[in-house]
């Protein structure tokens, strides 16, 4: 179904978000959570915490795999997280002091969520994870967790402990599609496919929890056509999808990438990249919260597209051709 009128998601910035992103999402639902008492003209912010709980995968130790997905760097995709050795408390103190410039107490009032970013954070024993999960809950002003994670490893003990966080916590769980082509996930070393990730997400669905899908954009062999299909088919498993994390490739040092596909560049230029995403968006329910629509991959170790880095000025200009072109996320689904 084409819609006529635009959804505009936000404009407390000044100007109109016509995507469902996650940060304004954040921002409105703790809003109307909060019973801190008189506000006192500070902005309220929600910040994601990135942690490194220790975990490894199963295609890296040799239990389905080595080498790891080949698109990750060595930290499982979590090169901005601070390691949880010395204790989660420490470990997400220091990420609050790194961000103390970006995000002043003096301008904001802000609240956290402890986010499980490298690697596969439910891949250990259950009393680990409840140690990691429920000491990031005690620091104060965390609000949520986020738990990062692979479709086939949520063992039922694990998927206990997850149902028991959301009963207390704000909870959402990422899931590494990547891509519902198994013949993709095979050459990319995944070890997993979509049955397994729609398994899964149906069991976490049945318990209300919350699930965040990451897609990946410009995976080699890979069509327009192919990826859209793999934004489509997620927006519909499972029916009650909180969020999508679309990732642009990134070639990056130190990964399977870098040997495998050497000269390998997904999209040739910024226009090329943003056109897509504008049409995957167009395609995904107003509901969906967006968590990432760009690439995010240090400067440093970045080897195509040799522009990714530039987030700011790919975030700007996507969100100044959908309104140059008058379109928005939804706007070729119902608005539901």
């Amino acid at each position: 179904m084409t819609e006529t009128s635009p959804i505009i998601y936000d404009t407390s910035d000044g100007q109109e978000l016509r995507i469902n992103m996650i940060s304004p999402w954040l921002k409105k639902h703790f809003a109307r959570e909060d019973v801190s008492g008189i506000p006192d003209g500070r902005t309220l912010k929600i910040v994601k915490l990135s942690l490194d709980g220790g975990f490894t995968c199963p295609n890296r130790d040799g239990s389905k795999g080595t080498g790891g997905c080949c698109f990750c760097s060595e930290s499982g995709s979590g090169d901005m997280a601070s390691g949880t050795a010395e204790g989660v408390r420490k470990a997400m103190q220091r990420q609050i002091s790194l961000l103390s410039d970006k995000w002043p107490r003096e301008k904001y009032r802000l609240k956290y969520i402890a986010y499980f970013q490298s690697h596969t954070n439910t891949y250990g024993p259950v009393d680990k994870l409840r140690s990691l999960f429920e000491a990031a809950l005690e620091l104060p002003d965390v609000v949520g967790l986020a738990i990062a994670t692979r479709s086939d490893c949520i063992s039922r003990e694990a998927m206990e402990l997850l149902s028991e966080l959301n009963e207390k916590t704000f909870l959402w769980v990422e899931l590494g599609l990547q891509t519902i082509h198994d013949e993709t996930a095979k050459a990319m070393n995944l070890c997993h496919g979509f049955a397994d990730y729609r398994k899964t997400a149906s069991e976490l669905a049945a318990r209300n929890i919350r699930i965040v899908t990451h897609l990946i954009l410009g995976l080699p062999g890979e069509s327009r056509e192919m990826m859209l299909k793999s934004v489509a088919e997620a927006c519909r498993t499972p029916e009650n999808l909180f969020g999508l994390k679309l990732h642009m490739l990134n070639v990056v040092k130190g990964s399977g990438m870098e040997i495998k596909y050497p000269d390998y560049v997904p999209f040739e230029t910024m226009e090329d990249y943003i056109d897509l995403l504008i049409e995957a968006l167009e395609i995904i329910p107003p509901g969906i919260t967006l968590h990432r629509i760009s690439g995010d991959a240090p400067r440093s170790t970045l080897i195509a597209p040799e522009w990714s880095y530039r987030k700011r000025t790919i975030l700007n200009k996507i969100h100044s051709e959908m309104r140059r072109r008058n379109t928005w996320q939804g706007r070729l689904r119902d608005r539901g």
